[in-house]
């Protein structure tokens, strides 16, 4: 019997890639389902609702509610909602963003008039004319937060820029550092995590193919740690890596037979 009572979940490059499970993915949730253990899917990647998570997981082979599915928006939305209670934000990023911070009674701007918040993202439509409202809107006093801080993302094929380039470029042009960054491997998420799974960080297990985000997130917290290499992360990183996880797996179909 596997010693974890709790499993978070990274979802690109670790249940799946692109529109495709990982092989062997779906079976093993239902085999850790099967055997009492419960289970939550994270994700940094703020171009889907939970909503749309937990409906591509189904259409996967993996049944998921929006509640099974902690994202970066979702946390980001929820500190916002308890710290500044129906704030002003103008949002570099896709719409399922917007609509998701909206939802947490956040006012989306466009940037022209008072904002709160300048809000950076994952944003595949990223241009001059946004950046320079970002710029704008800091330069008036706006605070600058961002959902995920992730260099690349992986995709069918390989990888492409992520969030990471929508902070840099507006930190290189505003002099000002992000302040907060809400996903991995903010404690922020974690913390999420643990609490839908309703478990302490010794009875969880973090699984993920980033070192620099859910393994280092999961040491962080004081979980056992588990990198899959169908993502981002080769064997040969490990050598040179500050922080190593406590299992490394070809891929999540060999979790079942994981001992602690």
């Amino acid at each position: 019997m596997i010693g974890y009572r709790g499993y978070i979940f990274d979802l690109d490059g670790t249940i799946y890639r692109g529109e495709r499970a990982i092989p062997g993915a779906p079976q093993m949730v239902a085999e850790l389902r099967r055997r009492g253990c419960r289970v939550v899917f994270i994700s940094n990647k703020p171009l889907q609702t939970r909503r749309d998570y937990a409906a591509k997981l189904t259409r996967l082979g993996i049944p998921a509610t929006p509640e099974d599915v902690i994202t970066s928006t979702y946390v980001l939305g929820r500190y916002l909602a308890r710290e500044a209670p129906g704030a002003r934000l103008y949002v570099v990023g896709e719409p399922p963003l917007l609509e998701e911070l909206a939802r947490f009674g956040l006012v989306i701007t466009d940037g022209k008039g008072p904002v709160d918040f300048v809000v950076a993202a994952f944003d595949r439509t990223f241009d001059y004319q946004k950046l320079n409202t970002a710029f704008q809107a800091i330069r008036r006093g706006a605070r600058f937060v961002a959902t995920n801080a992730d260099r690349t993302c992986p995709v069918e094929g390989g990888e492409i820029p992520d969030a990471a380039a929508v902070i840099g470029a507006i930190e290189g042009c505003t002099g000002r550092k992000v302040e907060l960054v809400a996903g991995k491997p903010s404690p922020m998420m974690i913390e999420a995590g643990l609490e839908r799974l309703g478990v302490g960080p010794a009875d969880c297990l973090v699984v993920g193919d980033r070192l620099e985000t859910d393994i280092v997130m999961g040491k962080r917290a004081g979980t056992a740690t588990a990198l899959v290499l169908t993502g981002v992360t080769r064997r040969e990183d490990l050598a040179r890596a500050p922080v190593q996880p406590d299992y490394v797996l070809e891929s999540v179909a060999k979790l079942p037979f994981l001992r602690r």
